[in-house]
């Protein structure tokens, strides 16, 4: 296996969360043939849920045996449980609620309503139950499972997950999760994977469309800084694979783009 990037082109938006969704359902033939169970990190955002809703409307969808299946999340807003805000319920209610995935498989970060112990920081105890929660699948000498997908989406400034320009989270090399405050991004407080457990993953695939994510793609693929793009500094184990609309990859050369019409 290699692990230089790709960029995979499409016409819109629909087409890339259709070709997305059906090379996610061969993966996962693929990988549960080879292993007992896979791990998968899912993102938010437009493009990212739209792509777990084309998964929940393929043909495809009941030829994995979800029950091997288990989900964990790149990020999330620091929102009550049922916010339509949340990346967790937007997941729930395209995919997840529709196929046959043991509760106990769905790895969610922590809600701003849940229960926590008087006198405690919540956001700092939901980022170290997190950890724990990862670590607790992890194989033996590691912090976190061993992921075979992760998803990522890009923000016009280049972030991923909860990671941000120029901020101390993109930095963090030793935590395997962080709680974030005064995000640039409202709203202010999140929960977000490092950038190490990220690029841990098999397979990292960033899924992003529009003409507002251009240029953070173009930089990203020319070389800048993690700390200035973040996106810059993420490369999976084997694969690193960026799928993308034809608005979003306007800036990007054409000697890196494959067509996936």
């Amino acid at each position: 296996m290699t692990n230089e990037r790709r960029v995979l082109l499409h016409q819109n938006k629909q087409a890339l969360a259709g070709s997305v969704a059906a090379r996610f359902l061969t993966n996962m033939v693929d990988v549960l043939h080879e292993q007992d169970e896979a791990n998968v990190v899912l993102t938010g955002g437009s493009v990212g849920i739209a792509v777990l809703a084309a998964i929940n409307e393929s043909a495809a969808r009941d030829t994995i045996d979800w029950s091997r299946v288990n989900f964990w999340w790149g990020d999330d807003r620091w929102l009550p449980r049922a916010d339509p805000e949340r990346n967790e319920l937007q997941a729930r209610e395209a995919l997840l609620d529709h196929i046959s995935v043991p509760a106990e498989n769905i790895h969610a970060f922590g809600a701003s309503d849940d229960d926590v112990e008087a006198g405690t920081d919540a956001l700092d105890a939901a980022s170290a139950h997190y950890a724990a929660e990862l670590l607790a699948r992890a194989p033996e000498g590691s912090q976190y499972p061993r992921f075979d997908v992760t998803f990522l989406g890009v923000g016009p400034d280049g972030h991923i997950a909860s990671l941000f320009p120029h901020r101390s989270g993109i930095r963090e090399r030793e935590a395997s999760v962080i709680a974030v405050r005064d995000s640039p991004k409202p709203p202010a407080d999140r929960l977000s994977l490092t950038r190490p457990v990220i690029n841990s993953s098999d397979r990292v695939w960033l899924v992003l469309a529009g003409s507002d994510k251009a240029s953070a793609l173009g930089l990203a693929l020319a070389g800048a800084s993690r700390d200035e793009v973040p996106a810059a500094g993420i490369k999976g184990r084997y694969h690193t694979v960026f799928f993308v609309d034809n608005d979003a990859a306007a800036q990007v050369p054409e000697s890196l783009i494959a067509a996936a019409y």
